[in-house]
Order: structure tokens, then C-alpha cells, then sequence
């Protein structure tokens, strides 16, 4: 196999130095990244993560990665036996420029073999769009996103809010366009019955590939309380299988409950940033529910 090389750029709601510490402090590891954390701060020492969160890497006596640059505030680098594949991550930070207390992350994951794993490019991109979405949420608020169980067979992502408003109204806002439009940020169509044609409107490239994305079809349409949707590999690809999503409402205290589950999933990495994604459309979807937008 060919080498792989992945780069990307995001922008984190921190300074260098809270950031640096979330990515190198064991306890604060711990809370947002992995099941399990040791770090010995200096170069060549041990970088170990293990457990359900962290992909191929069970056990302690699986965390063989170590450290090969720790610069605080500004740099860090390990190596990484990425299941089997050696690997050396190198995560560069710097101030915004003109936004005070945030953060531009430059990462750099190379392989001098790319991973025996189907579609590797694309496993590799998903898995740190999931940690960046973790790492993300931490800054945020205290806590990750959604942290995924490498071991789970039928891996899924599952969250729920309540929201204060009638289930008439959460599932109206779940399949009328006037009121999906102004959460989604798209130009939906619905056809509200089981087989029946449903899109959020979004329309975007990835690559020079052009991709309609969101869901396609009603699976399933129980009215106000349940509704289930076929979601397509988000970059379009064809060849990868649709994965699900089901929306479950359910009264609580002159509430609704609103419960997402989106699964199907062939690996836990293909998470990608969803769990992010969703808790902001959650958010979204409940402003207009309550109608305080």
C-alpha cells in the first residue's frame, strides 16, 4: 500500500495554552478524548490512550504511542501504532489572528502505510472530524459531543433534548418545510408518507463530486411520534450503505422528548462530526418548536 497522508485546519473556541492543556492534560483527556490517559510531558515519553473511545487501542498494553514534540502552547507531536500501522501525528497551534481566545489547529496524521481498512482516506478523515468535534464541545461547554465505543458491533449515535412545546408541534417542525427551513437552513420538500420523498435542500461539492445531502425517503412515519429517514454517505459516494434516522417523541412533564438515533453505521469512526452537527440543529429545532424564533 501506498502512504497516507491527512491534513487539516480547524479554528477551536480557546486560547493555545487552554487548548494545549486539553490535549495533553490525562484527566482532561480522560473527559473528553479517552477511556484511559497517561502522559509523561517531555519528549519521548509516553502519550498512552486506551479503552472504548480510542480506535484499535483497547488495552494499556495496546498504548505503545509516545511523544516526538511537546512545545507548549504551540506544538505536539506522537507517534501513533494506529492499529497495527505506525503513524506519527503532529498537531500545530496558533493564536487567531483578530479573535481573541480562539485557537487555529493545523494537524498533520502520516502513515508510511496507509491503514488496511476499507475506504482508509476516508476512515482517517472521520475520525478526526469526531475528535475535532469532541475536542470542540469540551472547550464549549465541559464535555464531549458524543464519545463512540470502538467495540460496540452496531455502533450508533443517540442523543436527546426536551423541548418545551407539544409533540404536535416538535413533529410539525420535523416535516413542515416553512418550519424545517428555518432550522436546517435549506430548502426542504416533503412528501409526508412512508415512501414518500424528503430533502433538507442542501446542495454542496466535495471534491468535484456534486452531492445532495441529508435524507432521500420516509422509512417510517408514526404521526407525533415517530419518523424514520435513510441518510446517504454525506460525500456522495454510492458505493458506501445508507445509514438511518430515527426521530422518537414521547411526553414528559407537559414536554416532549426528543430522542435522535443515528445508526447503522459500518464503524464507529464513520461518526464523523454528526454528533456535533446534530446537537446543533437540536438546538436549532428547538428554538423554532418553542416558537422563540
Amino acid at each position: 500500500m501506498t502512504e497516507l497522508v491527512h491534513e487539516f485546519t480547524s479554528t477551536l473556541p480557546a486560547p493555545p495554552e487552554r487548548v494545549f492543556a486539553a490535549l495533553t492534560d490525562a484527566a482532561q483527556l480522560r473527559a473528553w478524548f479517552a477511556e484511559y490517559a497517561e502522559v509523561e510531558p517531555r519528549v519521548g515519553g509516553a502519550y498512552r490512550f486506551w479503552g472504548r473511545h480510542s480506535y484499535a487501542t483497547p488495552a494499556r498494553g495496546d498504548a505503545n504511542q509516545t511523544l516526538t514534540a511537546f512545545e507548549p502552547s504551540t506544538k505536539l507531536a506522537y507517534r501513533w501504532p494506529f492499529g497495527g500501522d505506525d503513524s506519527e501525528v503532529t498537531l500545530a497551534l496558533s493564536p487567531k489572528d483578530g479573535e481573541a481566545g480562539q485557537t487555529v489547529l493545523m494537524g498533520r496524521h502520516a502513515f508510511a502505510r496507509a491503514p488496511a481498512v476499507v475506504r482508509a482516506k476516508e476512515m482517517v478523515d472521520d475520525l478526526w472530524r469526531l475528535i475535532g468535534a469532541n475536542l470542540t464541545a469540551y472547550l464549549t461547554g465541559g464535555a464531549p459531543a458524543l464519545l463512540p465505543d470502538f467495540g460496540d458491533p452496531k455502533p450508533e449515535i443517540r442523543l436527546s433534548i426536551v423541548i418545551d412545546a407539544p409533540r404536535e408541534r416538535v413533529f410539525r417542525a420535523l416535516l413542515d418545510p416553512a418550519l424545517m427551513d428555518r432550522w436546517l437552513y435549506g430548502k426542504a420538500r416533503v412528501d409526508a408518507r412512508v415512501g414518500g420523498a424528503i430533502s433538507y435542500g442542501w446542495h454542496y461539492k466535495i471534491g468535484e463530486r456534486e452531492v445532495d445531502g441529508g435524507p432521500t425517503r420516509i422509512l417510517e412515519l408514526v404521526e407525533n411520534e415517530k419518523l424514520v429517514t435513510d441518510w446517504p454517505d454525506w460525500r456522495g459516494d454510492p458505493e458506501v450503505p445508507s445509514t438511518t434516522v430515527t426521530w422518537l417523541l414521547a411526553d414528559e412533564d407537559g414536554r416532549t422528548r426528543l430522542t435522535l438515533i443515528h445508526g447503522t453505521f459500518p464503524r464507529a469512526a464513520d461518526f464523523s462530526d454528526y454528533p456535533l452537527g446534530w446537537q446543533g440543529f437540536f438546538e436549532g429545532l428547538r428554538t423554532v418548536a418553542e416558537d422563540r424564533a
